[in-house]
């Protein structure tokens, strides 16, 4: 006799319709273990079939089965004469309310909740086969009627079996909220573990960009020295690595500059104020033309584009965005870049488009993440921060980015702010 669950191991036994085999399995191992008698059916038909060869002790069924559910099965047991006392335990997801309902409407005594623990499959257990005797005791209840999101349902349970079952839910819930409080406190945790390592990774980016700039600026001066004063000492190869030497050294510099811009891109206050994108892009493009991209372009830049950002936050957009747009559309025929906005779902969404190489947007998935390019520096230099700067930065204004494009026909970089 296993007194603490007033089972008689040689004739009681508990009956489990479960479908999973994983979980049968794990259940037929939890019994072994605790020295219980068990037997297991794979649906509902077949557990109810054999509540008729041998009654058990108590029953242990899944609710979503083939056949037969847990329901059914259930509301089929408690109408065989001899059966009312039989415990029987569901097993469920709880996600919806009516699976409460349903189980009271079927005369269920407990919900347990999967994945469950060992330890507390057997304190249910062991509280139903414990208090069997109450269920038997009194006059039988007739029955209520409730009327639950518009329906209408009768629940033959008795009192007990109701606050049984409910007290279970209740318990379940109070579980499941233990979890979720242990979650949230771990997620927490590693967010600040994140936090951490992006403030530390972001003083080492700046750390590193600071001292970098300081030899990198002496290297490129001496080159540029020797090429201008002793260009007659060289032959042509060794003019070609003095050029080298420079365009590299060039290089690096804007990538520190782009790596610090990213990194400032990420922090700091953002500080809204009225701006008028048009005159800033038009500034923008003057110089850029001026300094970088002096071909013949077709620049159209629409008047009275105003929002709410942050001015020097908006320029970097602003220039990262056309300085592509010059940059992937310099070797068209006839090269035009375009900077103007449509309203949409309620919202100004601005966008830079320009008819240059384009790309193929199958390859294009992480754009805007540091470091990805889709052309070769060869063809076309760059860090491969640029976008990744202007995505922080409108995400940081509650604004998305995204873009179209099609190789040889350009492309267009959407933005839209809060």
């Amino acid at each position: 006799m296993n007194s603490g669950l007033y089972i008689n191991n040689e004739t009681d036994y508990i009956l489990v319709a479960e479908d999973s085999q994983v979980q049968a399995k794990r259940l037929q191992f939890f019994f072994e273990k605790s020295n219980i008698r068990s037997r297991f059916c794979q649906n509902g038909k077949d557990a109810f079939e054999q509540v008729l060869k041998e009654k058990p002790v108590l029953i242990i069924s899944d609710i979503m089965m083939p056949v037969m559910d847990g329901y059914e099965f259930c509301e089929k047991v408690k109408e065989v004469k001899g059966m009312e006392d039989v415990p029987v335990i569901l097993l469920t997801s709880l996600n919806n309310p009516l699976d409460i309902i349903k189980g009271l409407q079927a005369g269920a005594d407990n919900f347990i909740t999967k994945p469950y623990d060992e330890e507390y499959l057997l304190s249910r257990i062991r509280y139903l086969l414990a208090n069997r005797y109450v269920r038997s005791q009194g006059a039988p209840d007739t029955g209520i009627d409730i009327m639950f999101q518009g329906e209408r349902f009768h629940i033959n349970s008795s009192k007990k079996q109701i606050l049984d079952l409910l007290l279970s839910v209740y318990e379940a819930a109070m579980n499941r909220n233990t979890q979720l409080i242990q979650a949230q406190q771990q997620l927490q945790l590693l967010n600040d573990e994140l936090q951490a390592a992006n403030q530390e990774l972001d003083s080492f980016a700046q750390t590193v960009s600071h001292d970098l700039r300081s030899p990198l600026n002496s290297i490129l001066g001496f080159a540029e020295v020797i090429q201008e004063d002793y260009r007659e000492v060289f032959d042509k190869e060794g003019e070609k690595y003095i050029e080298w030497i420079i365009q590299s050294g060039k290089g690096m510099f804007e990538l520190i500059e782009k790596l610090l811009e990213f990194s400032r891109s990420k922090k700091g206050d953002v500080s809204p104020a009225e701006v008028n994108l048009s005159e800033m892009a038009a500034e923008i493009a003057s110089n850029l033309q001026k300094s970088v991209y002096t071909g013949k372009y077709d620049i159209r830049i629409q008047e009275g584009m105003v929002t709410i950002a942050d001015p020097g936050l908006m320029k970097v957009v602003l220039h990262n965005l056309l300085g592509n747009a010059l940059k992937y559309s310099e070797k068209a025929g006839s090269p035009e870049v375009v900077f103007a906005s449509v309203r949409e779902n309620g919202k100004n969404v601005f966008y830079v488009q320009d008819n240059g190489v384009g790309f193929d947007m199958n390859k294009a998935g992480n754009l805007l993440k540091p470091f990805t390019r889709l052309h070769c520096d060869q063809d076309y230099a760059g860090s491969g921060v640029g976008l990744s700067t202007v995505n922080q930065i409108v995400l940081r204004h509650g604004g998305k980015v995204w873009f179209e494009s099609e190789p040889g026909k350009g492309s267009t970089f959407y933005f839209s702010l809060k």
